[in-house]
């Protein structure tokens, strides 16, 4: 492999104590779009990245791979093999992660797996060992993350964090729709609106749509209609943070009616307007068919 046909061009070694999270940090790094590999011995690890360079999810976002103690020969490899991809033009990250000893025991208990090095040893024996020999891998890692008192959660932000990962821009997707059309199905919240007065039973406003001021001054007339628009503008506006710490960066959102064409359209319109520190796209699924079927309720 030379430096003038190598496309990948990151690479993310996740290395550290058995039980401490590697496999839970490769799931999170494949859903970041890395080519994830699990349990790679060192020296394959140069030859495969040069296969993958044919592989668009290596190419564009990288390779995420698990090296551990299951890996022989490790140590031996380990350092030669991270400085070979660096002089080779690979932007290289090591990430060693680590556990205290009464976590790690813990851990082990409750998923009674059993750990690589027990054989013949007690778990304490294994994990004392295990650190041991990782103790010169430890001390090149370039990030080092003890996952003892992290939630799930909180290591996903930490690591994709000290990765570079963690992106500004959220997305934010505002689906009117009709219940009479079927609920849309690959949403994160669905808002009934069909308890607000219905335009539809207003002869001069029957025909126009949630686009319209007419339609919309109608409806922000009620004091039903602010609240409910106030609480579920306060909901969003306290979920959406939480959704950036984990690192779930785009958000959909239905909102519902009879037709899907007056109330649902314009409540969909007002919160598009009212979200902020985000990019949103809003969409009217059925505001047309309901048009055309000139029954829009």
């Amino acid at each position: 492999m030379t430096e003038s046909n190598v496309s990948v061009e990151r690479c993310v070694i996740l290395t550290g104590m058995s039980g401490g999270g590697k496999s839970t940090a490769l799931h999170m790094l494949e859903d970041q779009g890395f080519f994830a590999i699990d349990n790679i011995p060192p020296r394959l690890l140069t030859d495969l990245i040069e296969i993958l360079s044919q592989h668009r999810s290596a190419r564009n976002s990288g390779v995420a791979a698990v090296i551990d103690v299951r890996g022989e020969p490790f140590l031996v490899d380990f350092e030669r093999i991270v400085t070979l991809l660096r002089s080779r033009g690979i932007y290289v990250t090591v990430v060693f992660i680590d556990a205290s000893n009464q976590m790690l025991i813990r851990r082990f208990e409750a998923t009674r797996r059993k750990h690589p090095l027990s054989d013949g040893k007690s778990l304490i024996d294994g994990i004392k060992n295990e650190r041991k020999m990782l103790l010169p891998v430890k001390e090149l890692s370039d990030i080092v993350i003890d996952t003892s008192g992290l939630t799930v959660r909180e290591f996903r932000s930490d690591i994709l964090s000290r990765l570079g990962l963690a992106s500004s821009s959220f997305s934010i997707i505002l689906t009117s729709f009709g219940f009479k059309y079927g609920s849309p199905q690959d949403v994160d919240f669905l808002f009934d609106v069909r308890s607000l007065p219905n335009p539809y039973y207003i002869s001069n406003l029957r025909m126009l749509s949630g686009l319209d001021i007419q339609i919309q001054n109608y409806l922000r007339g009620f004091d039903v209609t602010i609240g409910l628009f106030e609480r579920i503008k306060n909901l969003l506006d306290f979920i959406i943070p939480e959704y950036k710490k984990i690192g779930k960066m785009q958000v959909h959102i239905a909102i519902g009616c009879t037709g899907g064409r007056h109330r649902s359209v314009a409540m969909t319109q007002w919160l598009a307007d009212a979200m902020e520190s985000a990019t949103v796209t809003s969409r009217h699924r059925d505001l047309q068919k309901d048009m055309e079927t000139e029954g829009g309720v």
